[in-house]
């Protein structure tokens, strides 16, 4: 059995202002340092982590290392992850992007509607599948092994509704909050959606120097 715990990265300063996507230095903020170190406690109390595997951006590095650093392991980036390219619509804020037909029909339509120069959030359910099939392949001959993912909001929506079988269309039905973590079960036959959005239940940890 594959345990796939799914967990979004936390809070920035850009959070629900501006659509920062792939935006280059971007960095938790304190609060999202604190919820990462807090979720970081929390799993390691819980489970025995095999890997950390991560999208490449900083964000979802920053998440990672406490993970890493309590089970003592090292991240693995993979690209496969990575939060969706908006194209032209990346570094514009959401008040912006609210006064346009397109955005609009696109959070409606997210199936059949691109970012312009952008990619599908099809695309994005694909590669990340893969991604997680390939960490399956690499654990395919382990009794059991968990595996945490540390990605971005809208990648995280995207597996799950793949898991869940629904529709695109209904990615604003899942809630996926920043250092949430969402659990899966991949054991070769029907993969198990077990859990969404946890968050974690612990008191912050104070890092060096607070």
């Amino acid at each position: 059995m594959i345990r796939i715990l799914l967990i979004r990265h936390g809070k920035t300063d850009l959070l629900g202002r501006v659509l920062y996507g792939r935006m280059p230095d971007i960095h938790l903020n304190s609060e999202g340092q604190i919820e990462a170190r807090m979720l970081a406690r929390e799993l390691n109390a819980r489970y025995e982590i095999s890997e950390v595997v991560s999208s490449p951006l900083d964000r979802a590095i920053e998440t990672a290392q406490p993970i890493a650093d309590f089970q003592g392991l090292g991240i693995v980036t993979d690209e496969g992850i990575n939060e969706l390219d908006f194209g032209s619509w990346m570094g514009k804020s959401f008040a912006e992007l609210a006064q346009s037909d397109d955005w609009n029909q696109y959070n409606r339509l997210r199936a059949t509607s691109n970012p312009p120069g952008g990619e599908s959030m099809t695309d994005v359910q694909g590669r990340a599948w893969r991604t997680l099939q390939r960490i399956a392949e690499r654990y395919r001959d382990a009794e059991e092994a968990t595996v945490a993912v540390v990605t971005h909001g809208d990648v995280v929506r995207a597996l799950l509704l793949l898991l869940l079988g629904m529709s695109i269309d209904h990615i604003h039905r899942l809630e996926v909050a920043p250092a949430s973590m969402s659990e899966v079960l991949l054991d070769g036959g029907e993969p198990v959606v077990r859990s969404v959005n946890q968050m974690s239940k612990n008191e912050p940890t104070p890092a060096q120097g607070e």
